[in-house]
């Protein structure tokens, strides 16, 4: 049996982590190896259930699918924060101890692992392995290369890792096939969290720099390997026939196709143009007024190319314009106020989208998960936001909405609107340009990616409205690799911002508004948010005994985001437009998630 104790990245002196693991083991109460395990309440699908209720069970195998890409790649590790590694390579080839079913807003089941055990108060998750799982090379997957890789990942792996490593205590070997991670900290998402860890083979990096970019694939148990490749242009996965995992109940009717294969273009203008002349066989298209337009092409209207709307029930998410508010211009919230009232929603809308699109009112928008716009926080919400009042951005209690234009063709009254605020904030027009005391003007760039023709559009039409308040702001566009480089290191002022939620947040959105991304880089919290408020809300979240309190807090949360007036909010949509060849078909029930995560490939095929 072997024992791996560490001190935690809170500072903890190992006699205080001793003394934490030993009360957690005092805890402890007899339980049950299951098959499954839910945030909240129990698994929809009992222990001897014969596939996801979303897939076709009987798909043939077979044939491949086509993705068409922006960008490219140049490692072949998407687990580091070096390099930037092709879609599909940690989904498709590497596998975790759980499965995410997308029909259950969190909801996990047995795959490397056939069972996990915690107990009610989750203080600890044992896995059980299967004994048939192997990676691709015929190795079995092992207690060893489990351990290995969880320590791995939360040291040298990407920063989003590293949060779930440092609140395990004690990791032990509890028999042939099983291991235990019993917790330091109170956080009743973290077994799902760990099922969720990708594992990879210990014996393949030894002697290795883990951390260094490289054009090595890392060795899965996944039921594809990587193919022919050529970096920047394209990349293969091959369907492994002698992959371990095809007869489990949870993958049966998934991972239909011989071949995934992904292409990489300049710009997505690029790539269409390539859907179009047959060379990829999907699309997803965003901007609705094009779907309504433009997909009048022959194959379109013989019946080559099929048109799908596929529709979700999970949050709106955010997407639109971050501010960075490390940048001393951005950290007053009356002109991150006045910078989102200078957005014409409603001209960029009419004129990329037809009007067609709907404005985002909140993060988690669309869902029982948000918050009413306009309205006071009351009951549970109340009492958690209470504590925190003397710093909260106004409205966050009272009740924020996101300011709409005010119908005309000029915005007049919200431009004053924005004027006066920024004045507020000391700002005032001086010669024509708007300064402040000393004389500075203000003035920003708006960092995108080349090719990005919607975002660019966007962000032209706003240049505009802001010239109208004396501000000058600049688009600046760079192709992939440096547009990752800057997001990592937050080096911009304004750049394009996306960020999709589910209906069952939890430890990443640590990753997404906590205060340690302010500084560490490669987080999500690009805007650099440093909110005692928001951690506190997450924290309620992540230990909220029931459902009930779970939402209370989530929508506490919600206010905190919105009010924070981080974002220019542009639009969401609750359905997703998919356009691919006639060939290619998918289950007649959707999940929950619409098409999300586990969706496309993983429950399509290809059928003449």
């Amino acid at each position: 049996m072997s024992r791996h104790f560490f001190q935690n990245v809170a500072g903890l002196g190992v006699a205080a982590c001793l003394t934490i693991t030993a009360t957690l083991a005092l805890a402890e109460s007899p339980a049950t190896p299951q098959h499954g395990i839910a945030m909240y309440g129990a698994p929809a699908l009992t222990h001897d259930f014969v596939s996801l209720p979303q897939v076709n069970p009987d798909a043939p195998k077979g044939g491949k699918i086509i993705f068409g890409e922006s960008g490219g790649f140049d490692s072949l590790n998407p687990f580091i924060l070096k390099g930037r590694a092709p879609a599909g390579l940690a989904a498709l080839t590497v596998e975790t101890l759980m499965g995410r079913n997308y029909d259950e807003p969190f909801t996990l089941y047995g795959l490397l692992a056939e069972s996990i055990t915690t107990d009610e108060a989750r203080t600890y998750a044992e896995f059980t392995l299967r004994e048939g799982a192997r990676f691709s090379d015929g190795s079995p997957v092992t207690v060893e290369d489990v351990i290995w890789s969880f320590e791995t990942l939360g040291t040298l792996g990407n920063p989003r890792y590293h949060g779930a490593w440092a609140k395990i205590g004690k990791v032990e070997q509890t028999g042939p096939r099983s291991v235990r991670f019993s917790f330091n900290t109170e956080d009743r998402e973290l077994p799902l969290i760990l099922g969720l860890r990708p594992i990879l083979q210990k014996a393949q990096w030894q002697g290795k720099a883990f951390d260094e970019s490289s054009l090595v694939a890392p060795i899965g148990s996944g039921p594809y390997v990587v193919g022919a490749f050529e970096p920047g242009r394209y990349i293969t996965y091959v369907r492994n026939p002698d992959w371990w995992g095809a007869d489990l109940p949870f993958n049966r009717g998934q991972h239909n196709f011989d071949e995934v294969r992904y292409d990489f273009f300049g710009d997505a203008s690029v790539a269409f143009e390539a859907f179009k002349g047959g060379l990829i066989s999907t699309w997803r298209e965003t901007n609705p007024a094009k779907w309504a337009s433009v997909y009048d092409w022959p194959d379109v209207t013989s019946g080559d190319v099929v048109k799908s709307e596929i529709p979700h029930q999970r949050p709106s998410g955010i997407e639109g314009f971050v501010m960075n508010t490390r940048k001393p211009l951005f950290q007053d919230w009356r002109v991150r106020e006045a910078l989102i009232m200078a957005f014409d929603f409603d001209l960029v809308n009419q004129t990329l989208n037809g009007s067609a699109a709907k404005r985002i009112a909140s993060y988690f928008g669309n869902s029982p998960l948000g918050y009413t716009p306009g309205t006071p926080a009351e009951g549970a919400v109340l009492a958690l936001l209470d504590p925190f009042r003397a710093d909260l951005p106004p409205g966050t209690i009272e009740g924020y909405a996101v300011p709409a234009g005010d119908g005309g063709t000029s915005n007049r009254r919200t431009m004053r609107a924005a004027n006066a605020l920024l004045e507020e904030a000391g700002w005032t027009v001086q010669d024509g340009l708007l300064k402040n005391a000393d004389g500075v003007p203000f003035e920003f760039e708006i960092l995108l990616v080349n090719g990005s023709s919607d975002m660019i559009g966007a962000a032209d039409i706003y240049v505009e409205g802001l010239k109208r308040l004396g501000i000058t702001a600049r688009v600046q566009t760079v192709d992939d690799a440096q547009y990752k480089e800057r997001t990592n290191t937050y080096a911009f002022d304004m750049t394009h911002y996306i960020r999709s939620l589910s209906l069952s947040p939890g430890n990443e959105q640590m990753l997404y508004w906590g205060t340690a991304g302010v500084t560490e880089p490669g987080s999500r919290n690009w805007m650099g948010m440093n909110s005692v408020a928001a951690e506190a809300m997450i924290n309620a979240m992540l230990n909220a005994p029931d459902q009930a309190g779970f939402v209370a807090a989530t929508q506490a949360l919600d206010r905190v985001l919105t009010a924070g007036r981080y974002v220019v909010p542009m639009w969401y949509s609750d359905v997703s437009r998919l356009a691919h060849r006639r060939e290619l078909k998918y289950p007649e029930r959707l999940p929950l998630y619409g098409d999300w995560l586990g969706f496309q490939p993983e429950t399509w095929w290809y059928e003449q």
